[in-house]
């Protein structure tokens, strides 16, 4: 059962953006981006407050994803994207990426926060960072 509303278009949108901000990581890189972008629509607190839909996600201005200023993300969805989409939708969760609300690729190791929002973990290139439970509690159900 679906954890967060999302017609065919909404998926499509949200595999093209996982494709265009992690296909360099493999699936598993996709799929721990692709749990950013759930919880970023599930969760109602700090900078996505009345962020309900993906593509209020996806085209969140100030925010939102940089992929979504590339040529790269406007290409066609893919079945296999679009597969990996329908997995998170329906609540799979990946490790570091559970609670996470925002990763970034540094050029250099992760630092321990960002934007004071403390490191829960690494995969290849992407570092992931959680709020603490009690500035978004919705993103640790």
């Amino acid at each position: 059962m679906a954890i967060i509303k999302a017609n065919q278009e909404d998926r499509k949108i949200m595999a093209r953006l996982m494709r265009a901000e992690a296909e360099g990581e493999g699936v598993l890189g996709m799929l721990l981006a692709g749990n950013v972008m759930v919880n970023r629509v599930f969760a109602n607190c700090m900078d996505f407050v009345d962020i309900r839909t993906i593509p209020q996600m996806a085209f969140q201005s100030p925010g939102g994803f940089e992929a979504v200023q590339k040529g790269y993300f406007y290409q066609r969805a893919r079945e296999k994207e679009i597969r990996l989409a329908n997995r998170l939708i329906n609540g799979e969760r990946f490790h570091p990426a559970e609670a996470s609300l925002w990763f970034f690729r540094p050029d250099a190791p992760c630092p321990d926060e960002w934007f004071g929002q403390p490191n829960v973990g690494q995969f290849k290139a992407h570092c992931f960072y959680s709020p603490r439970p009690e500035d978004c509690p919705e993103v640790y159900r």
